[in-house]
């Protein structure tokens, strides 16, 4: 009789972890995480590029960093956990590379722009041109400061090329970033600034008077490459190749991008996976 008891009390308790097998759903896997450091004037794009990127990749989240290229370097050399840089000058990632601090083979360069010279919409500035800086005198000039930006590194090359440099030195404003030389002009603290066209285009606080000449900087392209320090580096390749499709190039364009030879730090997708 006890044994019959116990063979049914073990029935019983095999049907209920039977049952429970049945009614228990599969584990869903954890989205995967990459993280971008990305250069200030990247901002308002990727605003629109990333909820495109992570409703097509649903198993990966997307975490940026923003700041000026300069800084974001200085970051990946220090070992800082990132997946993903896209500096708004090509040669911030040839110097990780010449550090050997980027995965080989996905150095791309993915957009350009220009570097323009803007006065505010409010009180502008009685410039036509670059050319009439060399005739009308300007109170504040705001130009991105040289050590941390980019674009501070691009508009001192163009101020020295045009023989502004010792006429203006004086006046200079000095930005953090492009973002921060943008603020000055539209807020009026500075009666002109030097920026890349793509913070420009949007403010309605601000209007582009000229364009530097192309021979007069640096070109300023923008590049993608997967750090040295990635966590996840097969998404990291999925961000690049989603990046370089046409139609995230075409939409680049909306916010003052230019395209560029695709082929420039060429690599084949399979040399983005580990």
């Amino acid at each position: 009789m006890r044994a019959a008891y116990r063979v049914g009390g073990i029935i019983a308790i095999v049907g209920l972890l039977i049952g429970l097998g049945l009614n228990a759903q599969p584990a869903q896997a954890q989205p995967e995480t990459i993280t971008i450091a990305a250069a200030n004037s990247l901002k308002d794009a990727l605003r629109k590029v990333l909820p495109q990127f992570e409703a097509e990749h649903r198993n990966i989240n997307v975490r940026v960093i923003y700041g000026p290229s300069q800084t974001l370097r200085t970051q990946i050399e220090q070992g800082a956990p990132v997946d993903i840089f896209l500096p708004s000058l090509f040669e911030e990632i040839d110097q990780l590379e010449a550090k050997g601090l980027i995965i080989q083979g996905t150095k791309r360069a993915f957009a350009a722009t220009s570097l323009v010279l803007i006065t505010g919409t409010t009180l502008p500035a009685p410039i036509r041109s670059i050319h009439d800086l060399q005739t009308i005198p300007i109170r504040r000039l705001a130009v991105g400061d040289p050590k941390t930006s980019s674009v501070g590194k691009v508009a001192a090359q163009f101020l020295a090329h045009s023989k502004l440099e010792p006429k203006l030195k004086s006046q200079y404003i000095l930005g953090e970033h492009s973002r921060a030389v943008l603020d000055l002009v539209a807020k009026g603290e500075a009666e002109i600034g030097v920026v890349y066209r793509t913070d420009a285009i949007s403010n309605p606080s601000v209007r582009i008077l000229d364009t530097a000449p192309v021979g007069s900087h640096t070109p300023v392209r923008y590049g993608v490459a997967v750090a040295w320090t990635a966590q996840n580096i097969p998404a990291a390749g999925d961000f690049i190749t989603f990046l370089l499709s046409p139609a995230i190039q075409t939409l680049l364009q909306e916010f003052g991008f230019d395209r560029v030879s695709l082929e420039v730090g060429f690599a084949q997708r399979e040399e983005v996976k580990p």
